[in-house]
C-alpha cells in the first residue's frame, strides 16, 4: 500500500462524503477507493469511517487521523515545489469556480499564459453564477463577487468596481436616456435576479431607491448580457460584466453621476486548509490582470 496516496484517498472521501464522488475526482474506480480504505483501516487496525445510506462520515478516530493526514499531504506538496524550485514550474491540477461571464470574459484569457508557464498543470474551470461548497466540489479558489464572503472561508479582496445602469444607444435613442433614477420607472428592465429588484442610488446626501419591474428576468449574467445586447432593455451590471462592450461604446453607462454601490472581487479559498501554491499564484495572476484593467 502507497501510504501517501492512501491518506489522500482518505482525505478525499471525507472532504466528498463518498467513494463515488472521491473515486470521480481522483480518476479512478470506485472500487479502487473502497479497497484503499480498506487497507488503511487494516493497517491501522481502527475505524476511520461511519457507513451510512446517505454519506460517509469520519469516527472520531477518523476525524484526527483526517487532520494530521491533509496538513500533511499540504506540507509534502509545498515541499516537492521548495526543493523543485520556482523555475521547476507548478504541477497537477488546479480547480476553479466562477461565475460564467466573469470567468469567461476575465478568467479564461488569462490561462494561455499560466499552463505556458507551468507545463506541468491541468485546469479545471467550474462555471457556475452560484456559490457551490469548495469542499464538497473539491475547489481550490473561487472567485466571486459582492460581500465579503462567510467569515469561515479563507478570503482575499483582488479588486474593487462599481455598479452601473446600462443597455446599448440603440435602446437609449428609442427609449430616452433616464437623466434621474426616477424616470427609471418608464424603462424596461432586465432584472438579474442574483441582485436586489429594489435599486438604490445616492448623490449629494441624497438617497432614492426604485423598484424595478420588467418583463424578462435572469438568473445568469450571461443571459443579463444577451438581453441587453439585443436592445431589450437596460439593466444594472458591475463593471466586469460588460468590461468590453463599455470599452468600444456597444454598451453605454448613465445616471454616472448616481453612486449605486461597489462591488468587489474575491479569492476564496477552501476553510480549514492551507491554499496551494498553485491556487495562490493564480490568484495573484488574476488580480493584477484585473487591477490592470481597472
Amino acid at each position: 500500500m502507497d501510504r501517501y496516496q492512501a491518506m489522500a484517498t482518505f482525505v478525499r472521501v471525507v472532504e466528498t462524503g463518498s467513494f463515488s464522488a472521491a473515486a470521480r475526482q481522483l480518476n479512478v474506480g470506485q472500487p479502487s477507493v473502497s479497497k484503499m480504505i480498506a487497507q488503511l483501516e487494516d493497517w491501522l487496525q481502527v475505524a476511520l469511517l461511519i457507513r451510512s445510506t446517505r454519506r460517509l462520515s469520519p469516527t472520531e478516530a477518523g476525524h484526527l487521523f483526517y487532520e494530521r493526514a491533509r496538513a500533511a499531504i499540504e506540507e509534502a506538496d509545498e515541499a516537492v515545489l521548495a526543493a523543485r524550485g520556482a523555475g521547476a514550474g507548478l504541477a497537477g491540477c488546479l480547480r476553479i469556480s466562477a461565475a460564467t461571464t466573469f470567468a469567461r470574459l476575465h478568467l479564461v484569457p488569462l490561462l494561455p499564459k499560466f499552463l505556458a508557464e507551468h507545463p506541468g498543470l491541468e485546469i479545471e474551470v467550474i462555471l457556475d453564477d452560484r456559490v457551490i461548497d469548495h469542499v464538497a466540489e473539491g475547489i481550490d479558489l473561487s472567485f466571486r463577487m459582492g460581500p465579503m464572503p462567510d467569515s469561515a472561508a479563507v478570503a482575499r479582496k483582488v479588486a474593487s468596481g462599481h455598479l452601473y445602469v446600462v443597455a446599448t444607444p440603440a435602446y437609449f435613442d428609442q427609449k430616452g436616456r433616464p437623466q434621474h433614477p426616477a424616470d427609471l420607472a418608464a424603462h424596461d428592465a432586465i432584472i438579474y435576479t442574483q441582485l436586489l429588484t429594489t435599486w438604490s442610488f445616492e448623490r449629494d446626501g441624497t438617497h432614492t431607491s426604485i423598484a424595478m419591474r420588467g418583463r424578462v428576468r435572469m438568473s445568469a449574467a450571461e443571459g443579463v448580457r444577451e438581453a441587453v445586447l439585443a436592445d431589450m432593455g437596460l439593466s444594472i451590471a458591475s463593471t466586469w460584466m460588460f468590461s468590453p462592450e463599455l470599452a468600444n461604446g456597444t454598451v453605454e453607462r448613465v445616471l454616472s453621476d448616481w453612486f449605486i454601490r461597489d462591488v468587489d472581487v474575491w479569492a476564496v479559498f477552501p476553510a480549514g486548509r492551507m491554499p496551494t501554491a498553485k491556487a495562490r499564484q493564480f490568484a495573484a495572476l488574476a488580480e493584477e490582470a484585473l487591477n490592470r484593467r481597472g
